[in-house]
């Protein structure tokens, strides 16, 4: 029998056997289909040298026209099959140009193995097994059918389902709008494709939001505000060892991204948003999102064909004649909410504003919206870039709203070069915060503020343990504290307004939602100053908000009525203002 001498090179644990087509981890075969075996081949011949993606799709699909996303997909195959990690990396991006193999690399001939013996140890699969897709999209077998295993974080007594995949140097937290299914995700391959795209240049991680999903459900009164969301994005980042992380957010994920850079920028490394909103119902300063009327006929459409492949004309216009697709589609909201649970959850969207948060949010941030976008309109994406600072824009062609339909290669492009231009963390002295002000008016049956201040500075600080607020300063009849969620700070007013009532001391009581300068621990600044205005103009037992934190409680369960407009001397504006409903 024939002995040869195959061409091998060693990298890490791994040979790359070039005759028989194998690659092999300590002596096991990895499994690898035909082009994904070239990509990689191509990489380890050109060692230490970036290669172009133009030079490799010409190379490598020498006889066919494919697209940039399938050289996307491969190199995302191989980092996984080769176990990338940010303590063992292998392949480099190199933004806007191409790939480079890191690892050293050497040339071996290993001693005469005979033919049958090779024949007998090797394991690769064929075409046949892994079909050629169209073009942008990965092979089936891989993607569609294997997703990441879905593990769960508790936050409280709710259980969110969370996946983690990828081995890149920057965590990636995606957060899909409207309703999601993790396991879901990965049955229609242009959907698995985009995920697996992300997560060859990061570690990504995805979750469904509670009542929705793989996520425990939660009775419709007790689906997740902006700020139950934003606390469940810690207890997943927190679970996966995640200090930093850029949130992606798509369409209704947007204001809840946002919503948490401006609130913890230490934890919030960049933002990305596409096809997203600052609001859902139009008014006079937003005249593009939908009327009332519009929405309530959408309600109805929801409640009576949940089931269906609802919305898709807007969501995914050129692909809503595809019959595969439609199914998928409407597989996918079915199993991510109940209909009464995604009635309720767009009914609750619609009342979201964070117009005010936008000029907050201090972290690198890009805002990508399709020009022709058919269920959010272009308008939106440019106006929630304009109130960022520093905001990059990118106006895209295409007609979907959902990301993972169309050019999703343009997209995925303009995210792997924004991640890779992020800089080191930076020092945040601003912050968005709840500013809760309470001031004393009448000591009651106490013989002093002094006696007072004895009895209730235990009760007070033991709220704001309970509420977690942070207290600022407290005395000469002045409470001054900030919280990192509005319900939570009204919730903990309303605690220290009715015990004072119940022993007979007044106070005045105000809250606004703003950015505060923070040195040494100590908040000041502007939010500060307005939660002192408002709280002076309130009448006693009565709790008063801005304008920004009722529209940033929506579906909390707390009901407000209008107090109507003031204006404060030194403070530009007019500020509609709310009492709560005790």
């Amino acid at each position: 029998m024939k002995a040869f001498q195959p061409k091998v090179y060693e990298f890490g644990r791994f040979n790359l056997d070039v005759s028989e087509r194998v690659l092999s981890d300590a002596g096991l075969n990895v499994p690898l289909p035909p082009k994904v075996f070239d990509t990689l081949l191509f990489l380890v011949e050109n060692s230490g040298h970036v290669m172009s993606k133009e030079r490799m799709l010409g190379e490598i699909w020498e006889d066919s026209f494919v697209e940039e996303n399938n050289l996307a997909q491969n190199i995302s195959v191989l980092r996984r099959a080769l176990g990338e990690n940010k303590d063992s990396k292998f392949i480099e991006t190199v933004p806007k140009f191409g790939y480079r193999f890191v690892a050293p690399v050497r040339e071996a001939l290993p001693a005469n193995i005979e033919i049958e013996e090779f024949s007998r140890a090797r394991v690769f699969l064929s075409d046949d097994q892994f079909p050629e897709a169209v073009p942008g999209s990965p092979p089936r077998s891989l993607l569609s059918t294997a997703p990441p295993e879905t593990r769960y974080v508790q936050n409280g007594d709710v259980n969110i389902a969370y996946q983690v995949m990828g081995g890149g140097e920057t965590d990636i937290v995606f957060v899909m709008g409207w309703v999601s299914h993790l396991e879901y995700f990965w049955k229609h391959h242009s959907f698995a494709s985009f995920l697996s795209r992300l997560a060859s240049f990061s570690r990504l991680v995805l979750f469904d939001k509670r009542g929705t999903g793989l996520s425990d459900r939660v009775p419709l009164s007790e689906l997740p505000t902006l700020e139950q969301r934003m606390e469940d994005v810690h207890a997943v980042m927190d679970a996966v060892g995640s200090e930093r992380a850029v949130l992606v957010g798509v369409s209704e994920g947007g204001p809840m991204c946002s919503l948490f850079a401006a609130t913890y920028p230490e934890r919030t490394a960049g933002l990305v948003m596409i096809g997203t909103y600052a609001k859902r119902i139009r008014d006079d300063d937003y005249p593009w999102a939908p009327t009332t009327e519009q929405r309530e006929a959408f309600f109805e459409t929801m409640q009576r064909d949940w089931g269906k492949p609802v919305g898709i004309d807007e969501r995914a216009p050129s692909m809503a004649d595809d019959e595969d697709f439609r199914e998928w589609w409407a597989t996918y909201l079915r199993m991510g909410a109940s209909p009464g649970a995604a009635v309720a959850l767009t009914k609750m969207n619609a009342e979201i504003d964070v117009r005010d948060v936008l000029p907050s949010i201090r972290v690198p941030t890009l805002v990508m919206h399709r020009a022709g976008d058919m269920c959010l309109k272009v308008e939106e994406g440019r106006y929630v870039a304009s109130r960022i600072p520093g905001c990059d824009y990118a106006e895209l062609d295409g007609i979907d709203h959902l990301p993972f339909v169309g050019n999703q290669d343009e997209i995925l492009e303009k995210i792997e070069d924004f991640v890779a231009g992020i800089r080191e963390s930076q020092e945040h002295d601003r912050v968005l915060a709840t500013v809760l002000n309470v001031k004393l008016v009448d000591v009651g049956g106490f013989r002093s503020r002094s006696e007072l201040s004895g009895q209730t500075r235990q009760f007070i600080k033991w709220q704001l343990d309970h509420f977690r607020g942070r207290e600022i300063s407290y005395g000469d009849g002045e409470l001054l504290a900030t919280f990192d969620g509005p319900a939570r700070a009204i919730r903990c007013a309303a605690a220290i307004v009715v015990a004072a009532e119940r022993a007979g001391v007044k106070l005045k009581t105000g809250l606004h939602t703003g950015e505060c300068d923070v040195a040494r621990g100590l908040y000041s600044g502007f939010a500060v100053e307005l939660g002192r205005r408002i709280a002076a103009d309130s009448d006693t037992g009565v709790i008063l908000v801005s304008r920004t934190v009722k529209d940033l409680v929506a579906g909390s369960g707390l009901v407000f009525e209008e107090s109507g407009l003031r204006s404060y001397d030194g403070i530009e504006g007019e500020w509609r203002l709310f009492r709560v409903v005790l």
